[in-house]
């Protein structure tokens, strides 16, 4: 299984909701592997810890190497970091990809992030895709080469305006180039119950028949806490509200 945490707009909890349900996967007892694709690296920090000297070159060393041949051989591997967690794999990412992507599309190599996962889909029995907050190659990518995107809403009018464009590029991409690609729903994320607007707008989305999943992560400075400490919430504060939250909805998708 391969699931992407996608959306254009930046700041919807992305990085936090991809690291934490992989974590959550992993604590399950799944063999699990995040990827991250964004050059900003959130995910690659909060699940290594390590100092941005010290990461490994990750997917940008991938992509740097398929721009070298036209074919897919060994030299294509991918070097794979084991973090603290058991379970819990990572392909890093670093600045470079930044650097990387205007050479990747000019090269057309928009399918190599599928091949690669094909070879690693009999090691690992989950796979997350972290991805940039922009419809750029990498997450075009990601989107390509996996089977399921989770979409991350934040209850605010801008996010809202932006949902309804974002279904239908992902739609517009599965009818092109990856028919096996479906919507496993919008997560809603930061949500304030006691708060009228965000009420309001998931009562909107709702009525008007969106696939939002119905397990709400709420907003807490814990999750914050939990990236200082390089550590997912299901190692950091397993009691936590938030954290069942997380384990509540891995369950849901797993189909507990």
């Amino acid at each position: 299984m391969r699931r992407v945490v996608f959306n254009q707009k930046g700041g919807v909890g992305k990085s936090s909701i991809a690291c934490n349900l992989a974590a959550v996967s992993a604590s399950a007892g799944y063999r699990t592997l995040l990827v991250d694709l964004d050059a900003q690296a959130n995910a690659t920090q909060y699940l290594t810890g390590l100092a941005a000297d010290d990461v490994p070159a990750g997917i940008a060393a991938f992509f740097r190497n398929t721009l070298a041949s036209s074919g897919f051989g060994k030299k294509h591997a991918v070097d794979i970091y084991e973090t603290a967690f058991d379970n819990l794999h990572v392909i890093t990412a670093t600045a470079e990809l930044a650097d990387l992507q205007p050479k990747l599309e000019a090269k057309h190599k928009i399918n190599k992030l599928r091949k690669l996962l094909d070879t690693l889909d009999g090691e690992y029995e989950r796979i997350y895709l972290d991805t940039p907050p922009a419809l750029n190659f990498y997450a075009v990518s990601a989107l390509i080469a996996a089977d399921r995107v989770l979409i991350p809403f934040d209850c605010d009018s801008f996010s809202r305006q932006a949902l309804y464009g974002l279904i239908a590029e992902i739609g517009e991409l599965r009818d092109d180039h990856n028919e096996a690609l479906s919507i496993e729903g919008i997560v809603v994320n930061q949500f304030q119950p006691r708060a009228s607007l965000p009420q309001k707008m998931l009562d909107s989305l709702l009525a008007e028949g969106l696939p939002v999943l119905p397990v709400y992560l709420g907003a807490s400075i814990r999750m914050r806490e939990s990236h200082e400490a390089n550590m997912p919430l299901i190692h950091f504060d397993p009691r936590h509200k938030l954290t069942q939250q997380f384990v509540e909805l891995h369950d849901l998708l797993e189909g507990h």
